[in-house]
């Protein structure tokens, strides 16, 4: 038997925002497994930021499979550690089959929640939050916090926690649409448009009592106008730059208020989720009891079909998904 599969592949490396001329669907054949091997069919894969600066750095290789995570189902084994039928979660790219030995292949139960939730609130999106505010950022009750891009898959996981923490929090984004969504269904204090008046101000407006912790997902311009508004002691856990991620070499706009850091005594530090591996258990246990209280609250936005990964890459950065951004595969 063999099953024929669809791969998004790479046709150049873009200048600026991708476009669909930076991706192609490539049609492929994937054999039965051999012995110890096993095929899976893709069923969703997971659209991240931090997928965009591979595009141009050389580490996605122009004519390859674009990288990134993926849930899928074994449909054909001969290794004895999976069985047809088993849900897996896997790393091998954007297509609709393949065929491993099944290094870095899991085996996922879902435990009762829906699967997707492995891939954003459960997953490795929901770490990267949950270590970022409580691990790096020392997060503590009652604190004032800030999160940037606040309706994205990271920042409204990041901003929920805050609340569950008893602390005001502020919230960035790109519309008043996702405005409503951060203080009607998250419950946040406040929500700012930051494609409407002057940033600096409106933030400065919205933190009378100053920010302990920042929450930062996209460098320059709202770094820059966090900083005068730091607490003494406050900090600032890095999880990304995405203002960023479509200039050359990813170089950041100017930040020009860093001397704050010197007064105020704010630290500053990135990271990313392999830094607390060893408290995943700890993570999970949190998740898993907010979701069933109802503290925690999570929305997808799903692009239909394996031809619109490109699209939905390109959506992260025109402002196209509130929360968690997946291409659900036919």
């Amino acid at each position: 038997m063999t099953f024929h599969s669809r791969e998004i592949h790479l046709t150049q490396a873009p200048s600026g925002l991708p476009t669909p001329a930076n991706f192609e669907v490539v049609g492929r054949q994937v054999e039965e497994p051999q012995d110890g091997q096993l095929v899976v069919r893709n069923r969703y894969m997971s659209v991240d930021p931090a997928m965009r600066p591979r595009l141009s750095n050389g580490q996605q290789r122009v004519g390859s499979v674009m990288s990134g995570g993926a849930l899928g189902t074994v449909v054909a084994s001969r290794n004895s550690r999976f069985r047809e039928g088993d849900t897996v979660l896997n790393g091998m790219g954007f297509r609709e089959y393949f065929v491993s030995d099944g290094s870095g292949i899991n085996i996922l139960d879902p435990a009762g929640y829906p699967e997707t939730l492995y891939m954003h609130v459960l997953g490795t999106t929901g770490f990267t939050a949950w270590g970022g505010m409580l691990v790096v950022g020392e997060l503590k009750e009652g604190e004032n916090v800030f999160v940037s891009t606040a309706a994205g898959a990271v920042g409204s996981v990041a901003a929920q926690i805050a609340k569950i923490k008893n602390c005001y929090v502020i919230g960035s984004t790109s519309s008043d649409e996702k405005c409503d969504w951060l203080l009607n269904t998250l419950g946040l204090d406040v929500a700012i448009n930051y494609n409407k008046g002057v940033l600096r101000k409106n933030l400065k407006a919205a933190a009378p009592n100053g920010i302990d912790v920042y929450f930062d997902n996209v460098g320059g311009s709202h770094l820059d106008a966090a900083l005068p508004r730091m607490n003494v002691l406050g900090r600032i856990p890095v999880c990304g730059m995405i203002s960023a991620y479509n200039n050359f070499g990813a170089i950041s706009e100017g930040v020009t208020t860093l001397a704050n850091m010197i007064y105020q005594r704010v630290t500053m530090r990135g990271f990313v989720v392999y830094d607390y591996e060893d408290k995943r258990e700890q993570f999970l246990d949190d998740m898993r009891r907010w979701l069933s209280t109802g503290q925690m609250k999570y929305k997808e936005t799903i692009f239909d079909g394996i031809e619109k990964a490109g699209d939905a890459l390109i959506g992260l950065f025109t402002s196209e998904n509130i929360g968690k951004m997946l291409v659900k595969l036919d």
